[in-house]
């Protein structure tokens, strides 16, 4: 078995430099009150370049004070275009503040969160569900300086999403509606929510309430949901989200049947595919970026000492409408 490659430490680069190992600590962590020689500085800079060096993650967090670590947690469930765009944005805005983003998939086997927190050193631990009481002390006990929880799908929000979607086909005249459940079992809780916001504004509209329906992403399947549908006098579909919504698109043509004519739908996210499907699915937007940057910077303002404001930007979810409806 071939050994690994030697680990290249600071007195390495102290040697090649010609320096002490304080000086590349000074150096290399800009210490306040030393002053380094211009030359001596460019050599101990050199030397970490032709060695390709780099701090352990454990010494800067002694220099500074705190590891660059932000450790976020989201829910064991199958991870969709929106919470993908999320943590992108999340990450590139912690990159740009120096800062490194680890995620942690919450209530999966294996490591418990404050076992996570402590192995990987984080300074702070942001969850997308709530923490209990216990779990935020052991976060702060395993070394987290900040713990929050930031629900980037809080529950209004989660209804408001199937209240806007039943709200635009009620103005649109219907009055029989369909929703359309997804397949995964791990999507159940919001979809189970967004479900409870269609049925609030069928009651508000004194409609009946709407008939779901479990369905999969297969053609087939979606078939026999359309004309199911059809045969309980439903005019438009909710579905949980663009990827069941367009399913139920391609579902309908093989069951000979059109949106918007047969059946209206609207699904949300407004994945990129949205607006490619036939027809352009009329479907929710709301920015996830724009949540992901505010998280970023709540986090830089507690870690640089400024006041933390650790309510999330507001999603602003709105309608896109396309010939789906």
């Amino acid at each position: 078995m071939r050994r690994p490659a030697k680990r290249v430490t600071s007195a390495d680069v102290a040697r090649a430099a010609g320096v002490s190992a304080a000086t590349v600590s000074y150096v290399l962590n800009d210490t306040p009150g030393q002053s380094i020689p211009a030359e001596t500085r460019r050599r101990v800079l050199d030397a970490v370049k032709q060695l390709d060096y780099r701090p352990r993650g454990s010494a800067r967090s002694l220099a500074a004070g705190r590891s660059d670590v932000v450790l976020l947690s989201i829910p064991h469930l199958s991870i969709g275009p929106g919470i993908n765009r999320f943590v992108e944005q999340f990450a590139a805005s912690l990159a740009h503040a120096g800062l490194t983003l680890v995620t942690h998939l919450a209530g999966a086997p294996g490591r418990p969160l404050p076992d996570v927190c402590a192995a990987i050193d984080a300074s702070v631990v942001a969850s997308l569900d709530p923490l209990d009481d216990e779990t935020a002390q052991a976060l702060r006990r395993a070394g987290a300086d900040l713990v929050f929880t930031t629900e980037v799908e809080a529950h209004p929000t989660v209804l408001l999403m199937g209240r806007l979607q039943a709200e635009h086909l009620i103005d649109l005249g219907h009055r029989r509606i369909g929703y359309a459940m997804p397949e995964h079992p791990l999507l159940r809780k919001i979809a189970d929510e967004r479900l409870a916001g269609v049925a609030e504004a069928c009651a508000h509209a004194g409609i009946d309430p709407p008939a779901a329906l479990d369905t999969k992403l297969d053609s087939a399947a979606m078939a026999r949901a359309a004309r199911r549908w059809r045969r309980e006098s439903v005019t438009a579909v909710c579905a949980y989200n663009d990827e069941v919504a367009i399913a139920l698109l391609v579902g309908m043509r093989r069951a000979g049947l059109a949106a918007p004519g047969d059946l209206a739908v609207i699904g949300t996210d407004d994945i990129p595919l949205a607006q490619a499907a036939d027809p352009p699915l009329t479907t929710i937007a709301f920015d996830l970026e724009k949540v992901g940057r505010s998280l970023a910077d709540t986090v830089v303002a507690n870690l640089s000492g400024r006041t933390p404001r650790l309510a999330p930007a507001s999603l602003s979810p709105h309608i896109i409408h396309r010939s789906s409806t």
